[in-house]
């Protein structure tokens, strides 16, 4: 869920992921369904890694690159042949050649390039944010172009690769076109096992038009795609049509540069910010709602309609730590005398993470850390940056170009640490836990896995920020505050009323999730709260009835907080990011419900 939105480059930050990843630029190819050769930018290599004679001083300057890092020629060729002159995507298949030669036992059942550097399990996570700012919904094909592309394919298949599966060939013959392995896997993935090649490139071609096309990135910031060969041919000849979106008639909102929202402690604002709030906000509950900061176009002023025209306030928690982290946040808390967590978090990776800096290259410029996803690099994606680095021991001084342009952007993917010699490694789950907020060992122990640690953390509220915001309830509530937790997570707004001295006396938490509700239940017991937690698992439960029963019982709620799931807002989410009409992100609405009927219910009890 970084390409930068707020406009901000001091810092020095990546914006290729988080909540914010764009698709890279695919290199020029071109496939042709009638021969064996592959053109590989200005030469050709022949289906057995031969190199014609005529291009023989091209070849000789892109291959030498490899050769002076102690690769084989044959392999090098191999990996041209697999990738065309992309040099990333070279290095990385010689170096899964080399590991797979130092590892005789190992089946070489995929290329490097069709191993996606994942380690858990992205379709279930709830908001893992990566690509795309928009989606289409593309008119079929023509029959001309289904012909050609299966022709290709079976050109391609009958092509010395009968030792793989039909998967692997799809990958490899997607690849060989230009189109990135990551992005094809996906594709796969997303369309299902029998899928058609027309099918899987429509897919991917939308994804590029719609990354393209965001209204919220500045024009020289969006990515260009490559003007030659059969697949920017069929991407030309595509018919599209973009999928229709409820939008006002007003002016959407953009986003801030930079986000900083109505002010961060560590930034000054060139004026006093201040804001009037429309008639029917004011009044008790407060209410305070939080989600992605990129979403879809339409999504925050519907969402700000729905709560009563409030004014969102965005804010990148990068002003509040070492990780960047874009929401949005709608509210109707006062915006003055707010005050920071005491100690402040560090707010740069060397602050946070002294002993790195002892390993920290030069060349690998990061101040900050991207957004923290729910999923972390691999084991094997770690070791194929170690080989990378170990090869270029040889060399005085830095590492080409090439390797640190690979290295660096595979570190800032996926907000890798340098723990040791050329050893480039995840984040675990306790410092994960320390740039959101969280204290030591909040989603430890009780059963929970290391993936499922990951998927709550990588879901949660950014605590110091949002303390940030809920600092000016400490001197209206002296004497504690009654909480309506709605898609509580693990607790992170509990933890940050915590943090600030607020007594907790009555906090009636919504989460669906039983890991994520055993956590904020250890939490609440091991703090020691005085005050009572009392949880739901289905936010339908919280009914008319129910709801005037409990504030019966507390004499109302004071606050009302959460951040419904953003499953459909987020670009990782390729084929129902619909917006506040999926599936999941339109439980919005039940917050929206909630909030008003609260509000019904305690304005009728002052009458």
């Amino acid at each position: 869920m970084d390409n930068n939105f707020s406009g901000e480059d001091n810092d020095n930050i990546d914006w290729d992921t988080e909540d914010e990843l764009e698709i890279q630029e695919i290199p020029d190819a071109t496939f042709s369904s009638c021969t064996n050769l592959r053109n590989v930018g200005h030469h050709t290599v022949s289906g057995h890694g031969e190199a014609s004679s005529s291009s023989v001083p091209c070849q000789s300057k892109f291959i030498q690159q490899f050769i002076v890092m102690g690769f084989p020629e044959e392999s090098i060729a191999k990996a041209i042949e697999q990738n065309g002159e992309n040099e990333g995507l070279v290095l990385d298949a010689l170096l899964t050649f080399k590991a797979l030669e130092d590892s005789p036992e190992e089946q070489p059942s995929t290329s490097a390039q069709m191993e996606p550097s994942i380690s858990s399990d992205d379709s279930s996570s709830q908001c893992n944010e990566n690509v795309l700012d928009d989606v289409y919904e593309d008119d079929s094909w023509s029959s001309d172009s289904d012909n050609c592309m299966n022709s290709a394919k079976q050109t391609y298949l009958n092509d010395d690769n009968s030792s793989l599966s039909e998967n692997e060939n799809s990958l490899l013959f997607l690849a060989n076109m230009g189109y990135p392995a990551e992005e094809a896997s996906i594709a796969m993935e997303r369309c299902g096992p029998e899928a058609s090649f027309s099918e899987l490139i429509d897919f991917m071609c939308a994804a590029q038009m719609a990354r393209e096309e965001d209204v919220y990135l500045p024009e020289d910031e969006k990515p260009k795609l490559n003007s030659g060969g059969y697949k920017r041919k069929m991407y030309n000849e595509l018919p599209v049509r973009k999928k229709q979106r409820a939008i006002t008639d007003e002016e959407p909102i953009h986003l801030p540069r930079p986000m900083i929202g109505f002010g961060v402690p560590t930034e000054s604002l060139p004026a006093i910010v201040q804001r009037t709030l429309p008639e029917q906000a004011i009044g008790p509950p407060f209410f305070y709602y939080e989600n992605v900061a990129l979403a879809p176009k339409g999504v925050w002023d519907t969402m700000s309609r729905f709560l009563y025209d409030v004014e969102p306030e965005f804010v990148d928690s990068k002003y509040f730590c070492a990780t960047a982290r874009k929401r949005g946040y709608i509210h109707n808390l006062p915006i003055e005398d707010r005050f920071p967590l005491l100690p402040l978090p560090p707010r740069t990776i060397h602050e946070a993470f002294p002993l790195t800096k002892k390993w920290w290259p030069s060349w690998d410029t990061r101040t900050k850390l991207n957004c923290l996803q729910t999923s972390i690099g691999s084991a094997r994606l770690a070791d194929r940056i170690r080989k990378a680095m170990k090869a270029m021991e040889n060399f005085d001084g830095e590492p080409p170009l090439m390797v640190q342009k690979y290295v660096l952007d595979e570190c800032r993917k996926w907000n890798l640490l340098w723990v040791g010699r050329n050893k480039a490694s995840p984040l675990e789950t306790d410092e994960f836990e320390m740039l959101m907020g969280f204290p030591r060992n909040h989603t430890r122990g009780g059963g929970i896995s290391r993936t499922d640690r990951y998927k709550s953390l990588g879901n949660a509220f950014q605590v110091d920020t949002v303390a940030y915001h809920l600092s000016v309830l400490k001197d209206l509530y002296p004497n504690g505050i009654n909480v309506l937790s709605l898609f509580s997570g693990i607790g992170g707004a509990e933890v940050a009323l915590y943090r600030l001295g607020i007594p907790l006396n009555n906090v009636v938490s919504v989460e669906i999730s039983e890991v994520n509700r055993n956590i904020l239940r250890s939490w609440w017991e091991q703090t020691n709260q005085k005050g009572n937690l009392i949880d739901f698992n289905d936010i339908q439960q919280l009914n008319g009835d129910v709801l005037e029963q409990m504030i019966d019982s507390f004499g109302g709620f004071d606050l009302v907080i959460g951040g419904s799931p953003c499953n459909n807002l987020t670009g990782s989410n390729r084929v129902t990011r619909d917006g506040l009409e999926g599936k999941d992100s339109s439980l919005f609405y039940d917050y929206v419900r909630i909030v008003d009927l609260v509000k019904s219910i305690m304005s009728n009890r002052r009458v």
